[in-house]
């Protein structure tokens, strides 16, 4: 059944036929006045949605949708309905298997995902205020590919090729400018980042950007996850001003659970992919450090940050992932992981089994949350082996001086080797503060507390080397008690509830979808382990997933 999700200028460009003079004057979107939406968040019970505004104060949405508009307008609903079957929530591989049966082309894969963006992104009652920026060439790449097909049928190409692909708007990324959010990165134009030169070689579609909380949400205290001053406010499409949409990689979740795109790229520090992924449902990987290039991401911590995958499902997450673990010269904490004989999603064949394995469960989580509680039994009831424990008590004391003093070095470091000082002003957080604070209302409306806490900090060299050193071993203590003494497979938690943790540790961390709520509101079941078990951890998320399917679509976002 055709919805009407457009205003009326918007269902106006969508059905006329305009000529050429016009057509650059047609106005899809227009700024509403969101005081209402506002005023209705001011009673929330959680704090960080008291929002202060909704939509963004400088981004222009006919600026992003105008340039590929023409393309999307040729589609028609009755187009669009007609491809759901064969690509609305289909792994990668059975999209790559209707390819080669000639029953879809890249060229239709893409226009379907864009209609689905301009059908919801238009619509100031279905926004997520999620895609902030297109790839104006996106659909000439698909075609160039669609011929590619033609000219060399036989050629072996990455599952990934193809496939488009949203990227948070941290990641550089060649004719997309690269913000982080922040309004003094809003002339920041960059060539592709490591992981997006990789992702082109392997023929994957750069689709385009998407929202984040501002400089990866460590700008302001206590503010909205999903706030930028360039993007807005992002929403949860499982309950719009209801629920979180988890931070920093806010966009990267909310495109997936919104299904935007075939997959997204996420970033994390402490718990910015596991964040988002389970407050939408979606699957998050945060690799171990140095698994995945860092090189042309702007930064938090060169200790700490990784970019990794976010898919709706297991095998795409480990498409992707297979895509962007590659070893880059210019990262110093990148390593060498392509020792198996096959990549990681050949194995992922729904023939995985959780029986025997060994999987610890952490007995306050037991006692407190009854989804967990449920999902423990019914793994134990499929074969697998559940240890309950305590987790040792440790300290975490210096966390923030690690993202203090990293982000004061690691940020002028970016500036100097990406940014053209032509068009970006800033050179130095302080800059960035004294820039922010010329325009407080626009540029901060949380304020800028923690870029204000770094320049506090006092930490020397040598006592910042002793924490992270401390903190290490303190990550990997609270998780290998457990993992030595019962000899396990994994260490299973809730959302990003041990982020902090697999982060100081340098650990991987897999989340999948667990259920939801008595409310709606998604949680996940996240897989800890050792460093560089990916591939195990991909391997019993697989086999969870398979065996519970208990994903859904959010509501009006089928």
């Amino acid at each position: 059944m055709k919805r009407i999700v457009l205003g009326i200028m918007v269902l106006l460009a969508f059905a006329c036929k305009e000529d050429s003079t016009k057509k650059e004057a047609v106005i899809l979107w227009e700024a509403y006045d969101d005081t209402a939406e506002v005023a209705a968040n001011q009673e929330h019970e959680n704090g960080r949605m008291r929002y202060k505004l909704i939509q963004s104060k400088v981004l222009d949405k006919n600026e992003v949708f105008q340039p590929l508009y023409d393309e999307v307008s040729k589609m028609s609903e009755a187009d669009y309905e007609a491809l759901k079957p064969l690509i609305l929530d289909q792994n990668i591989l059975t999209i790559q298997t209707h390819i080669l049966k000639k029953e879809l082309t890249y060229e239709k894969l893409v226009l379907f995902f864009l209609y689905r963006i301009y059908k919801y992104e238009l619509d100031n009652t279905t926004t997520l205020n999620t895609v902030i920026a297109l790839n104006k060439d996106v659909l000439e790449d698909a075609r160039a590919l669609d011929q590619s097909m033609i000219d060399a049928p036989k050629k072996q190409r990455h599952p990934i090729s193809g496939m488009p692909i949203l990227l948070k708007d941290n990641i550089n990324t060649k004719g997309m400018i690269t913000t982080a959010g922040a309004i003094a990165l809003q002339d920041n134009e960059v060539e592709d980042a490591f992981i997006v030169k990789q992702l082109r070689k392997s023929g994957a579609l750069i689709l385009g950007k998407v929202n984040l909380s501002e400089w990866a949400y460590f700008l302001c205290s206590g503010c909205p996850v999903g706030y930028s001053a360039v993007g807005g406010q992002t929403l949860n499409p499982y309950g719009r001003r209801v629920f979180e949409s988890g931070g920093s990689s806010s966009g990267s979740g909310t495109s997936m659970a919104a299904s935007y795109a075939v997959a997204a790229v996420g970033t994390e520090t402490s718990g910015s992919i596991l964040s988002p992924s389970s407050q939408n449902s979606v699957v998050g990987l945060k690799p171990t450090i140095g698994v995945m290039s860092r090189t042309g991401i702007v930064p938090i911590s060169s200790t700490l940050d990784t970019p990794g995958p976010m898919t709706r499902n297991v095998v795409d997450n480990a498409i992707l992932f297979d895509a962007l673990a590659v070893i880059d010269p210019k990262d110093e904490a990148s390593v060498h992981t392509r020792w198996a004989k096959q990549p990681y999603y050949a194995e992922l064949k729904g023939e995985e089994s959780l029986k025997g394995k060994r999987l610890g469960v952490f007995k306050n989580l037991l006692e407190n949350d009854s989804i967990y509680a449920q999902t423990i039994e019914e793994l134990e009831s499929i074969g697998a082996e559940i240890i309950p424990f305590d987790a040792p008590q440790v300290q975490m004391n210096g966390f923030l001086s690690i993202l203090n003093i990293d982000m004061k070095n690691d940020l002028p470091k970016y500036l100097k080797e990406h940014s053209d000082p032509t068009k970006v002003s800033i050179t130095s957080i302080a800059d960035a503060i004294t820039f922010n604070a010329q325009d407080s209302l626009v540029r901060i409306p949380y304020g800028q507390a923690l870029f204000e806490g770094i320049m506090a900090d006092s930490t020397t060299a040598e006592g910042l080397a002793n924490i992270k050193e401390t903190l290490e071993a303190n990550g990997q203590k609270y998780f290998n008690e457990a993992l030595d003494a019962h000899k396990l497979d994994a260490i299973l938690s809730i959302n990003n509830y041990h982020a902090g943790f697999a982060a100081v540790a340098k650990y991987p961390a897999l989340t999948v979808p667990m259920g939801y709520k008595a409310n709606g509101e998604p949680i996940s079941l996240t897989f800890i382990a050792k460093k560089f078990k990916e591939r195990e951890l991909l391997q019993l998320g697989h086999a969870y997933e398979q065996a519970t399917q208990v994903r859904r679509a959010p509501k009006g976002y089928e």
